[in-house]
């Protein structure tokens, strides 16, 4: 029996999948999908699949993955969702079909418990915050029962405490065999499980760093794989020129000083005046973040000649010759101890790197890449490719570079598969699969089963301000605090800028300040995790209703099936920032090829976008709901069809009686459910 007539099988109505997930009910394109899938496996290739919302599309790559015997590595795009996948569908699936299959979780250093850095972490004497050292003791707990070392484990530890990076190690301060406790490292234990099972599931910040650097355990594990699978493919390019390109930091430079003097004061203090060389690092790094003076936290800067602009080059040259002098010496206090301790060696070789870097810098950039400066509360610089496509091409699928003309390397028959809800807006994917250098590759569009026009009404008020104009974030709150009010929360307001995320979340606080009123919930306001577990929570049990402002991130990868989420209210367009400078250099490239920039890379940048926010209303067959575009061009101006028509087939609700009716409807009917009035509170 071939692969192809296996799956088959396991997706028809009394199949193995039947026993795996609750009410299954065989969907033609999920068994599409899966057969498709396993014509790759069985042949070789590449194949890119958008499978919209609802299509199951875990189930049709894990089923053929599964079945055909091979080693299999997946990536996805979170440690999230990587740990739901191993902990929740990969178990479930693996038992139903009956598998001998071994399966293992990798990811990162970052996530996992160094325990040599822990041991020198309670002789930091900069942990002097209760708080910390508090969660440093609970740690150390936890580290005598821990297996994996994974500090997601951990109940309670928040994922931005100054502790995770004093207790885990990065490829700079490991001290690889020469550790201590090297035997002990559950990095190296997670890297020997990977090699050892069938499927390996890791993440994609993971696999694009390995791409860059070759030191994360890809290296070993890659060639011993035959079938890659890539769930969440629409975020590869932003995450891969993450790594693909040169960054230096002042986090970077702080980060080493503390490591330096730490490690001097512990295992060599009078053989060098680690102070000073510490503060000498610490110096040059706070001199190159005040040469940005006051720009305004979150901007990037263009750099097109020899600074970034609205920084003086004199001032500039000076900063990152400072860096480079401080880093050098610290190289030669460090060389001087090299003998005494293996972390010495490692904290060398970072010293050397940082200082090859801001080199790096003073010289004119790459012209396959972009420069620009990150400002925050710490510096970033940044070099980076415009996209991934011809690391992917030629390191990935070993194809030859756009414009060679030898033959491919078949790279050993390996099967490639790529899928995600939202891939782009036209029949071959362009928005995916050109950045990602696979115009080439097999394309399947699968469509939801969703009932979109019974389950969802689209609303687009014509009578609002454009979005430039001052008053428009303000409308956009008076519509969404009208609709919570009757909703009694319930609500998701996306924002595509952090300056409409804070006018729109303030003036709800305000409107809706009463205990029994619906809790607003404001990104930044708590984690992300913590925001998205209240909002899902919603009047359950008692509680309030909630209504969700937040921008970025919140676009995509949140998940509220269910009555607690009913209305998506996006304020514009989400169209690329214009005056970023990643963007603005595609735009150049484009231009340089005779094409649109706005057509060919804006555009379906706004419709992917676009799609994505649209696509937290409706998650299972039973949801209901309206989103709102408070952008009127989606209706006036011409290329409003083309972003309609990249939305789900929602029915449209034309002017205000339709949408309140809309929105009377769905209070009603959750009222029939939860017993309350449509306007009254679950206070």
């Amino acid at each position: 029996m071939s692969l192809a007539d296996e799956v088959r099988d396991v997706f028809c109505a009394e199949g193995a999948l039947s026993r795996a997930a609750e009410q299954f009910q065989p969907r033609q394109g999920q068994t599409d999908m899966a057969l498709a899938v396993a014509r790759t496996i069985e042949q070789g290739g590449v194949l890119v699949v958008e499978a919209g919302t609802g299509v199951g599309k875990t189930f049709s790559y894990l089923v053929p993955a599964l079945l055909s015997g091979e080693k299999v590595l997946l990536s996805t795009a979170t440690k999230t969702l990587q740990d739901q996948l191993f902990g929740r569908d990969l178990p479930r699936l693996v038992q139903a079909l009956g598998l001998p299959v071994r399966t293992a979780l990798l990811k990162g250093r970052a996530s996992y418990l160094c325990i040599h850095r822990m041991e020198l972490a309670r002789q930091d004497a900069t942990l002097a915050d209760r708080q910390a050292v508090r969660s440093l003791a609970r740690i150390e707990e936890w580290a005598h029962v821990t297996r994996t070392g994974d500090l997601a484990e951990l109940p309670g530890l928040d994922e931005r405490s100054p502790v995770i990076p004093l207790v885990t190690s990065t490829r700079e301060n490991c001290l690889g065999a020469q550790c201590p406790r090297f035997r002990a490292c559950h990095v190296n234990h997670a890297r020997r499980e990977a090699l050892a099972s069938d499927v390996v599931v890791v993440n994609h910040h993971l696999f694009f760093a390995d791409l860059a650097v070759r030191e994360s355990g890809m290296a070993e594990l890659l060639p011993t794989v035959r079938v890659a699978i890539f769930d969440e493919a629409h975020q590869l390019n932003e995450t891969g020129v993450q790594f693909l390109g040169v960054q230096l930091g002042t986090g970077q430079l702080v980060d080493f000083a503390r490591d330096v003097l730490g490690a001097g004061l512990q295992l060599a203090r009078g053989m060098c005046d680690w102070q000073q060389v510490a503060a000498g690092v610490e110096q040059a790094a706070r001199e190159l973040r005040l040469t940005a003076g006051r720009t305004p936290t979150g901007a990037r800067l263009r750099w097109d000649g020899e600074a970034p602009e609205q920084v003086a080059p004199r001032d500039w040259d000076a900063a990152l010759d400072a860096v480079s002098r401080a880093c050098d010496a610290a190289l030669e206090a460090l060389e001087t101890v090299h003998e005494v301790a293996p972390d010495f060696l490692r904290l060398a070789e970072r010293a050397r790197t940082l200082a090859e870097r801001a080199d790096r810098f003073v010289r004119p950039c790459d012209p396959a890449s972009v420069r620009w400066l990150d400002v925050g509360l710490q510096l970033r610089l940044v070099e980076s490719p415009l996209d991934i496509a011809q690391a992917v091409r030629t390191r990935l699928l070993r194809l030859p570079a756009q414009g060679e003309g030898e033959a491919a390397d078949p790279a050993s028959g390996r099967a490639w598969i790529f899928t995600s809800a939202t891939l782009g807006d036209d029949a071959r994917l362009s928005w995916f699969t050109e950045p990602c250098g696979l115009q080439d590759a097999q394309v399947l569009r699968v469509g939801s089963p969703f009932d979109y026009a019974a389950q969802a009404g689209l609303y687009i008020p014509r009578d609002f301000p454009r979005p430039n104009e001052p008053t428009h974030s303000g409308r956009v709150a008076a519509l969404a605090a009208d609709a919570v009010r009757l909703l009694g929360g319930r609500t998701l307001v996306l924002t595509t800028t952090l300056r409409a995320l804070r006018t729109i979340g303030d003036a709800l606080q305000v409107r809706f300040g009463g205990t029994d009123d619906p809790e607003v919930l404001v990104q930044g306001q708590w984690p992300k995790r913590r925001l998205i577990e209240r909002f899902r929570e919603g009047s359950s049990a008692g509680g309030r209703g909630c209504v969700l402002v937040a921008s970025a991130s919140f676009w995509e990868g949140v998940d509220v099936p269910g009555d607690q989420l009913q209305l998506v209210v996006v304020d514009k367009l989400p169209f690329p920032p214009p005056g970023d400078p990643l963007v603005e250099a595609r735009s150049r490239r484009l231009e340089a090829q005779g094409r649109s920039p706005f057509g060919d890379y804006h555009l379906p940048e706004a419709a992917v976008a676009l799609k994505q926010g649209a696509g937290r209303l409706i998650r299972r067959e039973s949801d209901r709901g309206v989103l709102v575009v408070c952008d009127p061009r989606l209706a006036s101006m011409p290329y409003g069809r083309r972003l309609l028509s990249a939305l789900p087939p929602m029915r449209r609700l034309e002017g205000a009686p339709a949408f309140q009716a809309a929105l009377a409807e769905l209070a009603a009917t959750t009222a029939s459910t939860t017993g309350l009035e449509p306007s009254e509170s679950p206070g």
